[in-house]
């Protein structure tokens, strides 16, 4: 299998220098002077491609992506060399319009056509930054029309056209017009350069991210192996480029269910990010927290705390605390720490977090409303039963009473961005999460009271938990959300479990009047449950 074959050459192929002897003495107006005149020595010069750029080599424009970002193609007309000031992180020259493109044999293109390719192009890259999708479109199929009739149907330009076009429509999920324009590209680069230049190689990164966008995995992974072989031979092994590849490809394996592969691949990518020195990069930052987060999944929490720890370090070096990502970082850690009874650290990390995100955002924000309810359900978790001077046993409890008022914030903050976020799915998908799991605590913190209450004391009825089962019952009557939960596996999951703790928990109450005169409301839950789920797992409510 070539996976396991590129496993087993990392530990010594790494260190063997890359074939330039094809390339090195050429002056090429490519993306190799654009970036570094000499990939395969000097790994610094690099560093640009980490950040979404562009391949353009001698008349041709090709994406070269890291993680999940749009790149667009640009001319390099002038042909100059590049200075050390365009060569960091991101430094990406902007397009000449001059009108000329000097191509490889030596000649100069210049006409109408290629001039408006040149327009178009830029104007297609400008508009989808500023969001105007639709115009951009039209800006790229423009583009690639005039590349036709200026440069000819089967020249690189047409397929640098055709890479732009392609990744928009990838963006906006019109995967059956995208996947001709990709095939098309990566046929004219072959026939122009041949199958294993490194142009090839970008281009098929972009197909398989193409297809890993779609979940067509043994696609993704197919182009990914062809990108590598080609990108180690060209490149090195030991190139930013190279390891953004291994990192796609380590994913790909992931959601495959080869979880020691992917983790190899995953670990290969960041060890060559911190062998260039980008180690506190946020494209490593980013791969560290997919580790991290595999680690969790395998149930591995201490090995995925130390990778935690020694993200929130890198963070704190680079953006220091007043930091959303730093935030972010400090609170996946807290919770893993919570996980390994850890409560103590995993306390102050949130209360700083919480700090945090109320200085920076608001204090009415959904991220504020996050925070609040992993505190909330850490109180619960670390809450005692107080023992008094008459040997008794105190009824309330600190931690209790600090955990209900976080759980009332939690769930008034993250109804109000339910309202407000109604019309942005993404949003409202995130808040309607969040909003279940504190209407579930509320079920928790019920339960934990009345374990705290001594044996003799009355228990009273839930009214609270009443309430929460009420708004739970109310989602499904809104039919925006109500799709969400039919199309949602995680949210319908989420809802269900809420569900059923709530009702469960009225259902036993003490309060048989009560009991009755919910009937209504009880018979309304057993409805919901079983339009969520097939009859035969449907297990009623009492």
């Amino acid at each position: 299998m070539a996976t396991r074959r590129l496993l087993s050459l990392f530990r010594g192929i790494r260190s063997s220098p890359p074939f330039t002897a094809s390339c090195s003495n050429r002056v090429v107006p490519s993306f190799l002077s654009k970036g570094s005149p000499d990939f395969g020595n000097s790994t610094r010069q690099n560093q640009w491609r980490l950040i979404a750029a562009i391949l353009f080599s001698g008349q041709a424009a090709v994406f070269l992506m890291d993680e999940n970002r749009i790149a667009y193609a640009q001319d390099d007309s002038s042909n100059k060399p590049p200075s050390e000031n365009t060569q960091g992180q991101g430094g990406i020259q902007e397009a000449s319009l001059s009108g000329l493109q000097r191509v490889e044999d030596g000649t100069v293109v210049s006409n109408e056509h290629t001039t408006k390719w040149r327009v178009c192009t830029d104007t297609g890259r400008d508009l989808f930054s500023k969001g105007k999708l639709d115009e951009a479109e039209k800006a790229f199929e423009l583009a690639l029309k005039e590349a036709k009739l200026g440069f000819g149907q089967r020249d690189p330009h047409v397929a640098s056209s055709c890479n732009n076009l392609a990744e928009l429509k990838r963006v906006r999920k019109q995967f059956k017009e995208a996947e001709p324009l990709y095939l098309e590209a990566i046929s004219i680069l072959e026939d122009s350069f041949g199958p294993d230049d490194i142009r090839v190689g970008a281009a098929l990164h972009n197909l398989g991210q193409f297809y890993l966008a779609q979940h067509k995995l043994d696609e993704a992974r197919a182009c990914y192996e062809r990108a590598l072989k080609i990108k180690g031979r060209i490149m090195g092994y030991n190139n930013p480029d190279y390891a953004s590849t291994v990192h796609h490809l380590g994913r790909v394996l992931y959601l495959q269910g080869k979880e020691k592969d992917a983790e190899a691949l995953i670990r290969e990518s960041i060890s060559i990010l911190e062998d260039n020195g980008l180690g506190e990069s946020s494209t490593c930052i980013r791969r560290m927290t997919t580790l991290s987060q595999i680690m969790l999944k395998s149930n591995r929490p201490a090995d995925a705390e130390m990778l935690q720890r020694k993200i929130l370090h890198a963070l704190e070096l680079s953006t220091g605390w007043d930091s959303l990502e730093t935030a972010k970082a400090a609170e996946a850690l807290a919770l893993t720490l919570q996980s390994l009874g850890n409560l103590k650290e995993s306390r102050e990390l949130l209360e700083k977090c919480l700090g945090v995100r109320k200085k920076i955002l608001s204090e009415d924000h959904i991220q504020v409303a996050s925070t609040m309810l992993h505190l909330a359900r850490l109180a619960l978790y670390d809450s005692k039963r107080v023992p008094l001077a008459n040997g008794k046993y105190s009824d309330t409890n600190e931690d209790l009473i600090r955990a209900k008022k976080l759980l009332d914030n939690s769930i008034r903050i993250t109804k109000a961005a339910l309202i407000k976020e109604k019309r942005k799915t993404d949003h409202i998908h995130a808040a309607l999460l969040l909003y279940l799991q504190a209407l579930d605590a509320v079920g928790l913190l019920e339960s934990k009271m009345l374990d705290m209450q001594s044996p003799k004391a009355m228990v009273g009825y839930p009214y609270e938990v009443e309430h929460a089962l009420r708004e739970c019952i109310s989602i499904y009557n809104e039919p925006h959300l109500r799709s969400i939960l039919a199309n949602a596996p995680d949210a319908k999951s989420q809802y269900l479990t809420c569900l059923n703790r709530l009702s469960i928990m009225i259902g036993e109450s003490r309060d048989e009047k009560g009991r009755t005169e919910l009937k209504d409301l009880m018979e309304t839950a057993n409805d919901i449950k079983d339009k969520l789920l097939p009859k035969k797992n449907t297990k009623k409510f009492a």
